[in-house]
């Protein structure tokens, strides 16, 4: 065949041009946007943009007026470790048994951190620097992560997703001293809540000083995106990881301990991934929570988004309808045990104190090295203080509504309000709702919750209604937290010999919190639950007669509290367990029988040196405390 010249140039135009799929292929990957994170350490929405005229934050500010605004955003969990968990996982602490900080949990097998989808479809991820989660890292997790962790160093030109974590605003900045203050603590903004006295000015001073150092930062990240002429390449994410360091902020399930601030700016090549009430300069109330950052990355990134992911994607091409409420919880903060939950919708937040007779303000050392703390318990101690700056320092009721409207501080308590009653029940019945939705890890002690898995991971006993029959856990903790004793003392009474422990658990737990009378009449079954076949019920039955009972039996209480403090015997969170009831018992109780008491304690060991530092150091400050206990006064 002869071949003409014609003929010849359409072959090689034919062999030149790639196939159709290459060139699809190719226009995909060029659709792909980077995602740069910039996330900072212990600030709330402080910030000028969300018109905190104390502020200086020009960095930021400047992000918002080109990017997206949320009003409400929530960290569901007011501390850093649970917080980055819910992130990392897309699912909330409470149902991957990571709201204790520093848990020890891990992931079902076939689950996966959301990082790791990412890298499944092409992306190059990087975190600088902080990762600080609750869950063991199933594999590897990040193409890069520590301080060198950039997104120039992927190959070629893949798609990145890269972290950037800023700790200058962190907690233990605040109270680092000597400080050359900005902000003139004389015009400090100080709640309601704290007592305003010179330390505590200049402690809030020395917060907003250390929020503008890291808007600095902000900036320079944002400058050395554009160097790299990526900025239009580049959806970018600002954030606060929580609330501000101070106290009753951080580590409070509070609005002010959950609220954070998040902008996010779109370039304009990917608007198809914009909602709709994306403006440049805008903002939006669409209520969001951490738990929906991980399906919303993935969402921008054309992932998939796996079926147990528990968020709601908030940007991209596939949205899901908006959240009506974000929820928040409160376990296990450092040495100290509690239980608390929220929910929020725009206006209101609930709060529901699930152990209302441990005071807000329990000792954690970590939080009473911040000068603020140690003023505010020192003034209360003298008598020094009126509501509501008190309360702090007090008992919590059961149940707490806060109207964020008129009461940004949340420190008028609606809760028994009848013109509020209505909000109530409906957020109460959401918070109820959400906690059997989500398999809530929490109505069991973490002692018991470890005995339960034999190799499982949390989230799959969370679902599993024999090994974990929540609805009727949950039932009892209401009732044994409502301080509505009359009618709680039979219900109560009969659970101590209920089948299910965690049911005996919150039945011996309800006659702490209803205090002496209620042990009195259920002394006897108490003492018997003394020597209960679960370390936690026998730790809570024994915390009732050591504070309430006889003297004789306060003795026998007491031993048992003991003996379950021994930490190399008992196991890290039993002992945790009961040397937190034991450093509930009255002084005047603990001084009655120092003559064999203080030795024991005195002798009780520390955690084993192979076990992570931190948790070495709640066992240590539960300790230490205690022994120093028996130096203060008795009135």
């Amino acid at each position: 065949m002869k071949i003409t010249t014609t003929s010849t140039f359409l072959w090689l135009v034919v062999l030149l041009i790639p196939p159709l799929g290459n060139l699809v292929n190719a226009q995909e990957k060029a659709a792909k946007p980077n995602i740069l994170w910039i996330s900072s350490e212990d600030n709330g929405p402080e910030l000028g943009c969300y018109g905190d005229k104390y502020a200086d934050t020009p960095n930021i500010d400047a992000l918002a007026m080109k990017g997206l605004r949320y009003n409400v955003c929530w960290s569901n969990a007011p501390v850093c470790a649970p917080a980055r968990t819910t992130i990392i996982a897309g699912m909330y602490a409470t149902s991957t048994g990571g709201q204790h900080m520093r848990s020890m949990v891990k992931l079902p097998e076939d689950f996966k951190m959301f990082p790791q989808y990412l890298m499944d479809a092409g992306y190059y991820c990087t975190n600088n620097s902080k990762e600080d989660y609750n869950l063991e890292k199933p594999g590897k997790v990040w193409d890069q992560s520590n301080n060198k962790a950039h997104y120039k160093n992927r190959p070629g030109d893949k798609p990145f997703f890269a972290v950037f974590n800023f700790t200058s605003s962190h907690e233990s900045r605040i109270r680092r001293r000597p400080h050359d203050i900005v902000h003139n603590p004389d015009d400090a903004p100080v709640p309601a809540y704290h007592p305003n006295v010179p330390p505590v000015r200049q402690d809030w001073a020395q917060y907003y000083d250390v929020v503008s150092a890291m808007d600095k930062q902000v900036g320079a990240t944002l400058k050395e995106l554009e160097k790299e002429r990526l900025t239009e390449d580049t959806i970018v994410f600002y954030f606060g990881d929580h609330g501000s360091g101070m106290p009753r902020s951080k580590r409070w399930p509070y609005d002010s301990g959950l609220h954070v601030p998040l902008i996010v700016y779109i370039p304009e090549k990917f608007k198809d991934l914009m909602p709709d009430d994306y403006q440049a300069g805008g903002s939006t109330d669409r209520l969001v929570s951490f738990v929906d950052f991980a399906p919303t990355v993935l969402n921008l990134a054309g992932v998939e988004i796996p079926k147990q992911i528990q968020g709601k994607a908030f940007l991209g091409k596939d949205l899901t309808k908006p959240a009506e409420y974000i929820f928040g919880y409160r376990g296990r903060m450092d040495e100290r045990y509690d239980l608390v939950r929220s929910v929020r919708d725009e206006r209101y937040v609930y709060i529901r104190n699930f152990m209302p007779h441990r005071i807000y303000g329990q000792y954690i050392d970590y939080m009473f090295q911040t000068p603020t703390t140690k003023i505010w318990k020192t003034l209360y101690d003298e008598g020094r203080l009126e509501a509501p700056q008190t309360f702090f320092w007090e008992e919590k009721p059961s149940e707490e509504l806060y109207d964020l409207d008129q009461d940004p501080d949340e420190v008028v308590n609606l809760a028994d309000s009848p013109e509020h009653q209505e909000i109530k029940e409906r957020l109460s019945d959401a918070l109820e709702e959400q906690l059997v939705m989500s398999g809530d890890t929490g109505f069991l002690p973490e002692a018991m919750l470890h005995a339960r898995l034999n190799g499982r991971a949390p989230f799959e006993l969370a679902f599993d209604t024999e090994g974990y029959p929540l609805k009727q856990i949950l039932a009892t903790a209401a009732i044994a937290s409502s301080r509505k004793f009359e009618s709680a003392f039979p219900i109560l009474l009969q659970g101590l010999t209920d089948p299910e422990s965690a049911v005996r658990y919150w039945s011996a737990l309800g006659f702490v919190v209803n205090g002496e009378a209620g042990v009195k009449l259920a002394n006897e079954p108490l003492v018997k639950a003394l020597k209960d076949e679960s370390p936690a019920v026998r730790v809570v039955a024994a915390e009732a007669l050591a504070r309430y009972g006889t003297k004789k039996d306060q003795k026998k209480a007491l031993e048992v509290l003991v003996d379950l403090s021994d930490c190399h015997e008992h196991g890290l969170f039993v002992a945790l367990l009961s040397l937190n009831s034991l450093d509930a018992v009255e002084l005047d109780k603990l001084k009655a029988n120092e003559k064999w008491l203080l030795p024991k304690i005195k002798e009780l060991p520390d955690m084993p040196e192979n076990v992570d530092r931190r948790l070495r150091s709640y066992i240590k400050n539960l300790l230490s405390r205690l022994t120093s206990r028996f130096e203060e006064k008795t009135e």
